[in-house]
């Protein structure tokens, strides 16, 4: 049996997918403009990265700052040029001015990308009942992880909530279903707690650029991760 954990890490260009994938990143997720904390990247960079690696890819599909859907037709519009790329994963996530989810939003982008695996991103951290959500979400085909920190602040205020939600995934409760990828301020001292936990999964984005958002991913960075994921 493979007990490996998943180490997903963001990449802006193929550099930084090189350097993941170096260092032993499984799986990538691909946005641009991390100022407005990471929106759809532009079909040319998609294609440049996946000629650059051979792992899995996660294209966000978000046009603006924030977790309200926008214009609907644009979104739906940007998953179809990701698809005629050969995109095949995916990561998406709306919520009404309430907190709930906003369900014409993600119905409509799940049926754009029928077939396809995707996430759930952070905005379960700005939902106004995380459980609820989660219920409300559990039919729609494809979706087999939330990336969660949570809670707003990150993992160090929202560890009690992924401990909670990782063993409701074990008992099979109805919406916990889906993988837990923990991301958010996620460091490497929170992984021993993580993983006592029976969690599998983890996102990284600045913690792979060491020089910061203006610097590109570090293999160095990533290495150590896996090490420690793996040791």
């Amino acid at each position: 049996m493979n007990n490996r954990a998943v180490l997903e890490v963001i990449a802006l260009d193929a550099q930084d997918a090189i350097a993941a994938r170096s260092g032993g990143a499984d799986r990538l997720e691909l946005v641009t403009d991390i100022a407005a904390d990471g929106l759809t990247p532009s079909r040319e960079t998609f294609g440049r990265i996946r000629a650059a690696v051979d792992i899995p890819l996660r294209v966000m599909l978000r046009l603006a700052d924030g977790f309200l859907a926008g214009d609907i037709e644009e979104l739906v519009l940007a998953a179809q040029g990701m698809r005629a790329e050969g995109a095949d994963e995916f990561v998406l996530g709306f919520l009404d001015a309430e907190g709930n989810p906003d369900l014409v939003a993600v119905e409509r982008l799940v049926a754009e990308i029928e077939g396809c695996r995707w996430t759930f991103h952070r905005a379960i951290d700005r939902a106004a009942d995380r459980d609820a959500l989660r219920k409300r979400l559990a039919e729609l085909p494809g979706l087999d992880t939330y990336l969660t920190a949570g809670a707003p602040e990150g993992v160090d205020a929202g560890l009690p909530v992924l401990v909670a939600e990782a063993e409701a995934g074990r008992r099979g409760a109805p919406g916990y279903l889906p993988q837990l990828l923990v991301g958010g301020g996620l460091r490497l001292d929170h992984l021993p707690a993580l993983r006592a936990a029976g969690i599998d999964a983890f996102h990284i984005g600045g913690a792979a650029r060491p020089g910061g958002w203006e610097a590109p991913v570090s293999a160095e960075a990533v290495r150590q991760w896996r090490a420690t994921l793996d040791g």
